[in-house]
């Protein structure tokens, strides 16, 4: 109808209404809601508004669900279904799984003795660093993998450690596993460590390191994602909002863009429905609001992690 509306000066309204097999009925009754909107109409584009502001600064990633419930809490009730028909109209939507996705492969180390399954896929914590789940994923680039590893609190969704590489290995996961313990407060003998029974999890080097700090290690089966299904769902949502939706030149490019996403948005912003709609931080801010810990030191400002 706005195309009908600029070009109607040049050719005329009827010819154009022909040429687009448009209805001169509908074409007036359009114009005449535009003129002279009714109370309701109104009322959706102010509301559009609001929802092109949420979906524009969620990196065009947020579904209806997510947009109804940033609007709930900037005050805003309205119903859900009229939230999916404003963006359905609009051509607004979320990001979503591509067809062909596959996680990442586990090289299992036979020599290796790995440590029981203290979680038995019940991924739930009553505070924050009781559970990590840590797993590796590898990211395509122009200058070729670049290798993710991610440790994630169970407690609150938190991304607490992570750091990339151009080659999976001991030093990529231990480097996770570091940012993660200069973090966050880890108190020897609470906290279990779970991940697949992969090499570089059932390494020496890093046993020892969980060790040091009384982590606690657990090991899912091999090659099956619901033994580590909540590190899984991390990766799902990294590659579904980011990954999927951009190509890198180079592994630098790459890591900066995951730095943005997962310090800058994921754990800050991005809300969750298992978190009440809240963000991991807020999530955890409102955990120690009720829990006062005079112990728990101020959590330090994330760094960077760096490629090796």
């Amino acid at each position: 109808m706005t195309l009908v509306t600029e070009l109607r000066g040049r050719f005329g309204v009827e010819p154009i209404l022909r040429v687009l097999n448009i209805a001169p009925s509908t074409y007036y009754r359009w114009v005449a809601r535009e003129t002279h909107p009714d109370e309701r109409e109104v009322e959706d584009r102010g509301l559009l508004t609001e929802i092109v502001d949420i979906h524009d600064r969620s990196g065009h990633t947020y579904g209806s669900p997510r947009v109804h419930a940033t609007l709930a809490r900037r005050g805003i009730r309205i119903g859900r279904k009229r939230v999916e028909r404003l963006m359905r109209e609009h051509g607004l939507h979320g990001a979503f799984l591509r067809k062909g996705w596959r996680g990442g492969s586990t090289k299992q180390n036979p020599k290796a003795d790995p440590a029981p399954d203290l979680v038995n896929r019940d991924f739930t914590a009553g505070a924050p660093n009781r559970l990590w789940v840590a797993d590796a994923t590898r990211i395509v680039t122009g200058q070729g993998v670049l290798w993710l590893a991610a440790v994630r609190d169970a407690f609150s969704n938190r991304i607490v450690g992570w750091k990339t590489s151009d080659r999976c290995d001991t030093d990529l996961v231990l480097g996770a596993l570091e940012y993660g313990i200069w973090s966050r407060d880890v108190r020897d003998g609470q906290l279990i460590h779970h991940s697949d029974r992969g090499s570089t999890y059932t390494a020496i080097r890093f046993t020892e390191r969980l060790a040091d700090n009384g982590i606690l290690p657990s090991m899912g089966s091999v090659g099956d994602s619901f033994d580590n299904a909540l590190m899984e769902n991390f990766f799902s949502t990294l590659k579904i909002e980011l990954v999927y939706r951009t190509s890198w030149r180079t592994r630098d490019e790459a890591e900066n863009a995951i730095f943005a996403y997962i310090d800058g948005w994921y754990n800050r912003e991005r809300i969750q429905k298992d978190l009440d709609w809240q963000s991991p931080d807020e999530y955890e801010a409102a955990w120690y609001a009720k829990n006062i810990d005079t112990n728990r030191p101020a959590n330090p400002t994330p760094e960077p992690a760096l490629t090796s």
